[in-house]
């Protein structure tokens, strides 16, 4: 027996309602005007039909006949859905797009949402292909999708690839937007072509575009990972004495790719000299500092917590309030190290600041002060739970 039976059979009245469901939407509703529409099925059963769809493409040897008995109503929010659905099978997606094809136009969002789960899968001749496809039906290109084309051929290593599709990208019908340029950028330093990408921003400066926060972040956090901090430092300070500063300082940049590269030591070193010299880190910087360090596994077996700690008060005395993700972390870690008492104090310190800490933090700092004794403080905090769950 076929799957798709033996999936009907299994779901039973409410498949077959939901297969009914598929059929009176016509190509031009969308999944709004299906919720609202005087049938009684309802947007679960609506999704539930998809994820049917989507096993039949995965899974049947011939799928495009259990498609055609089902007399579906082809249509762009269908044929998305499904493909996103299917988005780790390449080649039951293009299966499934083509037979689609056959029964309704396409959209550029539907190519586009197959070029892409064809490219990460590395299908690069069945992705020209169908980008020529789109070219027939007069559908340009997205530049957000070209990016995406270009960054994944840098991500494995295609470096001469990601330059052509640059290269051709007003053939493709995209102008080279800052966003195209950060797309190439990112693939240069991918493979470790630091000064290629230097070149490249020189030439998107001369194009007139003007560099973005994405631009100094991908070309200083590869500098970082590789461990080029004087790199990093002398392309920021070359690009502000020629009078493009970055959205952020230039010092934050830098800690945030010591951090992105795992060079925690450094980070917190450099964060330490800014202080000392009377610079403030950004309340981000900040942030993401601090998570870093609640993260690490090494303090929290180690009960080392000073550096959180030191960090997280700094960023309050500075003025920068921590923000919700921040709390949760430092809860986290005092409770893995057993200080329960510091874990209720940023619980109060949370909801007095308006920040809702997750019933998660509440549970683990009332067991943990009621099985080191502490029963009134574990008392008040439960307490305080059940008042916030009240307003």
């Amino acid at each position: 027996m076929l799957r798709s039976a033996q999936l009907l059979l299994k779901h039973g009245s409410r498949s077959k309602n939901i297969i009914c469901y598929l059929r009176t939407l016509t190509s031009g509703n969308s999944l709004q005007s299906a919720s609202l529409s005087t049938t009684s099925v309802s947007k679960d059963d609506y999704f539930a039909a998809i994820h049917h769809i989507s096993n039949i493409v995965r899974r049947e040897v011939h799928p495009e006949r259990a498609l055609n008995r089902m007399n579906l109503s082809v249509n762009s929010e269908l044929v998305f859905r499904v493909l996103r659905s299917c988005s780790n099978s390449p080649t039951e997606s293009l299966c499934f797009f083509s037979w689609a094809r056959s029964h309704y136009t396409p959209t550029s969002v539907e190519f586009e949402e197959l070029i892409k789960i064809l490219i990460r899968h590395r299908k690069y001749e069945s992705m020209w292909k169908t980008i020529q496809q789109m070219q027939k039906q007069q559908l340009t290109l997205s530049c957000d999708t070209l990016s995406f084309i270009i960054e994944e051929y840098g991500r494995n290593g295609l470096i001469d690839q990601a330059v052509e599709v640059f290269n051709k990208s007003t053939n493709l019908g995209c102008k080279q937007t800052v966003s195209v340029y950060n797309s190439l950028l990112f693939a240069l330093c991918e493979v470790k072509m630091f000064h290629g990408a230097y070149a490249l921003i020189r030439r998107m400066i001369r194009k007139g575009e003007v560099p973005d926060k994405r631009t100094y972040a991908i070309l200083v956090n590869g500098w970082c990972s590789a461990g080029k901090m004087k790199e990093a430092q002398d392309f920021l300070e070359d690009m502000s004495k020629k009078g493009f500063n970055p959205p952020v300082r230039g010092r934050d940049l830098l800690i945030e790719g010591l951090l992105n590269a795992g060079y925690l030591e450094s980070a917190k070193k450099m964060v330490r000299r800014m202080t000392k010299e009377g610079f403030v880190p950004d309340i981000a910087t900040f942030n993401s500092l601090v998570e870093t360090i609640c993260k690490t596994e090494e303090l929290q077996k180690t009960g080392q917590f000073d550096d959180a700690f030191s960090f997280f008060g700094e960023m309050k005395i500075k003025g920068h309030s921590p923000n919700r993700p921040v709390y949760t972390m430092l809860i986290t870690m005092c409770g893995r190290g057993g200080r329960f008492v510091e874990a209720a104090n940023y619980l109060v310190e949370m909801t007095e600041l308006g920040l809702a800490p997750i019933s998660r933090c509440f549970d683990m700092v009332t067991d943990g002060l009621k099985n080191c004794g502490k029963h009134d403080l574990a008392k008040r905090i439960e307490q305080l739970e059940v008042s916030l769950q009240r307003v």
